[in-house]
């Protein structure tokens, strides 16, 4: 079996690298470079916390576990990784309430939370604001650099016999006659390139990709604005978020919502986000966006007031109408699979995505239940 996968991000990457290790023949086409699209805009979060019970948080937490085996296989150096657990802090009274609530449930569903007052959050992170009442202690939670990531992964799948074409993009897919199963992807530079099967797994242009292959999908975009600032010495131990950010995660709203979420990279520089807000494939700047976020950070971190900013990106997260990542064979063309729409959580949930696209293709066993991901579901949300 040969296996076309469109998109070198890091869901691409980790979709290669899972077939590649099934026996499965491999080529992956991106319009770009490594990690160059969705995976370049994002945080490189892996998060469980910010998950309420449920199928998003199930496959968070098996790609949580097959997150430490990618590290130990390929070494967390390549990777950037980091099991540096996170912090969810309650702004009031009353958020930490609603915060000690959900994690409740969330202990339900398998996941390691405890809460922490004041003083436990501070020593977990002495650089907080003192005024804070606590949060939640997520020592799951984890953190990569994506390109590298992408990178190290997709070089994975190639020593096991994946290949790679750059800057070679998809126009259109050929079919057989008798049936309508896929047999080529049509390409900007590298012709017909033969396949039995095709991966979109095109990230925040996942529905573009769908309706070029004959079977559109409702993937839309959701910008969001990141804050780099310059390096410094390590003060920010872990992943910090306010607790409005689950909220603004799972929101269906167009228009702006920010909420803070702060971390160290291990270059020195401090990431902070994040805004979310639905204007298509705009990508003008917004200086109000870039206050609004620096507010809500100095408001954690008091002493970011005296940090300068080294630079400013956005970029587009890929949602789904239910806010759940589309993957699995598409009902109306053979041989079309798709593996894109997880809203700002690709990173964390690529590897688990991997498994069940690889189980799919293979008739593995799938390491959980794949039917609350199928695309069958979203085929009415297309439209006309």
């Amino acid at each position: 079996m040969r296996v076309g996968v469109i998109g070198a991000g890091i869901v691409g990457a980790c979709t290669a690298r899972a077939l590649s290790a099934a026996g499965v023949e491999v080529v992956v086409l991106d319009r770009g470079q490594v990690g160059s699209g969705t995976t370049s805009r994002g945080e490189g979060n892996i998060l469980v916390s910010d998950k309420a019970p449920g199928p998003e948080l199930q496959l968070a937490l098996a790609s949580r576990a097959l997150w430490d085996e990618l590290a130990d296989e390929l070494g967390a150096a390549p990777l950037e990784f980091e099991a540096k657990g996170g912090l969810v802090i309650g702004t009031s009274a009353r958020s930490l309430e609603v915060l000690n609530d959900f994690s409740r449930g969330q202990q339900g569903a398998g996941v390691t939370v405890s809460m922490v007052g004041p003083d436990e959050a501070r020593e977990l992170e002495p650089w907080l604001a003192p005024d804070l009442p606590g949060g939640a202690w997520h020592p799951q939670d984890a953190q990569v650099q994506p390109v590298l990531a992408s990178a190290a992964i997709l070089a994975d799948a190639a020593r096991q016999g994946a290949t790679f074409h750059a800057s070679c993009e998809v126009v259109s897919v050929q079919t057989a006659s008798d049936g309508g199963r896929v047999t080529g992807l049509v390409t900007s530079t590298a012709g017909v390139i033969e396949v039995d099967a095709v991966v979109n797994a095109a990230g925040t242009w996942g529905g573009v990709v769908g309706e070029r292959l004959g079977a559109p999908i409702p993937v839309l975009p959701r910008r969001g604005f990141l804050l780099v600032t310059e390096p410094m010495p390590p003060r920010i131990r872990h992943k910090v978020y306010s607790a409005d950010y689950v909220d603004n995660v799972a929101a269906s709203t167009e228009g702006l919502e920010t909420s803070c979420v702060v971390e160290g990279t291990q270059g020195g520089t401090i990431l902070i986000g994040a805004s979310r807000e639905r204007v298509g494939f705009d990508k003008t700047m917004n200086p109000e966006i870039v206050q609004a976020l620096a507010r809500q950070a100095i408001a954690l971190f008091p002493f970011l007031a005296q940090t300068q900013l080294l630079r400013v990106y956005r970029g587009f997260r890929p949602y789904c109408p239910d806010h759940l990542p589309v993957i699995g064979p598409d009902p109306r063309v053979s041989g079309v699979l798709h593996a894109c729409g997880h809203e700002g959580a690709g990173i964390g949930l690529a590897p688990a995505t991997a498994q069940l696209i690889t189980a799919h293709l293979t008739g593995a066993a799938p390491i959980m239940d794949p039917t609350p991901f199928l695309p069958d579901r979203l085929i009415d949300e297309v439209p006309a």
